[in-house]
């Protein structure tokens, strides 16, 4: 006999919004939605923008992988053919018709429309830059004599009567390799910062990292761009590598919240 204490109740269903893009006439991107359930992606428009959604059951999706990608490949669906602002994710519409999504358009139309024509001919591009452990500390030793002279006079000695000597060349060597690290940064980001309208120099993680950063660049720039990059590859190859993605959501130069509660 089924009861209320096991009965699941059934999500009510609403609007998932992925992003605001230009655009004035009904739009269908295909049956790509977040979930499980092949929801049919298209815009609903108000004046000369539109909101990218999909139907969607009214619930916290949590941020794992396959939601995550979900989410990320309906706005590259998207970027294909226009410029996008792109959404918070897990952003639901509480509302089940199109109204609820165009009242939100009419509230914030000023706000979505100043920041398309900002973000117009303009796109986000990745770039993290590891360095090679063995290749970064072997420059090291060769560039700092104090460092080599150091290590060069405890080579033959036994280990139990130089900890301290030892601990301290740890100590230099880890000195020389955040001022190396800075060195390499201020000099790639000189490089590259003139082809860029706005640079977001994200937090490094783990000690090899040399930069983790977002450039936004127009369309017409990233021919330049691109060479930039490759000029620095060959540069610093040996001590480095390069991870250049692109073409990606500007949410390092969008920190756009929709907030549908009461709307």
């Amino acid at each position: 006999m089924l009861t209320m204490s096991n009965m699941q109740e059934t999500p009510k269903e609403g609007k998932y919004i992925y992003g605001i893009i230009r655009h004035a006439d009904s739009i269908d991107f295909g049956p790509i939605g977040i979930g499980d359930r092949s929801d049919k992606v298209y815009g609903i428009h108000y004046k000369d923008i539109s909101a990218v959604v999909s139907n969607s059951p009214i619930i916290q999706y949590k941020a794992r992988r396959a939601h995550m990608i979900a989410h990320q490949l309906v706005l590259e669906e998207v970027m294909k053919r226009f410029t996008v602002l792109p959404i918070r994710f897990s952003t639901i519409s509480e509302h089940n018709d199109d109204a609820g999504i165009l009242r939100i358009l009419e509230k914030d139309y000023k706000k979505f429309n100043d920041l398309l024509i900002t973000m117009d001919g303009k796109k986000e591009l990745g770039l993290k830059i590891l360095a090679h452990e063995a290749a970064i500390y072997e420059s090291i030793i060769e560039k700092y004599d104090d460092i080599r002279s150091l290590k060069e006079k405890l080579m033959n000695l036994p280990a139990d009567k130089t900890h301290y000597q030892r601990m301290k060349i740890g100590e230099m060597v880890a000195e020389a390799l955040e001022q190396e690290r800075e060195a390499y940064r201020n000099n790639i980001l000189s490089e590259l910062n003139p082809h860029a309208v706005d640079v977001k120099v994200n937090d490094n993680y783990g000690e090899m990292m040399i930069l983790n950063a977002a450039f936004l660049i127009k369309n017409t720039s990233e021919p330049a761009f691109d060479k930039a990059v490759n000029n620095l590859d060959e540069k610093y190859g040996h001590l480095m590598t390069f991870k250049y993605v692109g073409t990606l959501p500007p949410y390092n130069f969008v920190n756009l919240t929709i907030y549908t509660k009461g709307i």
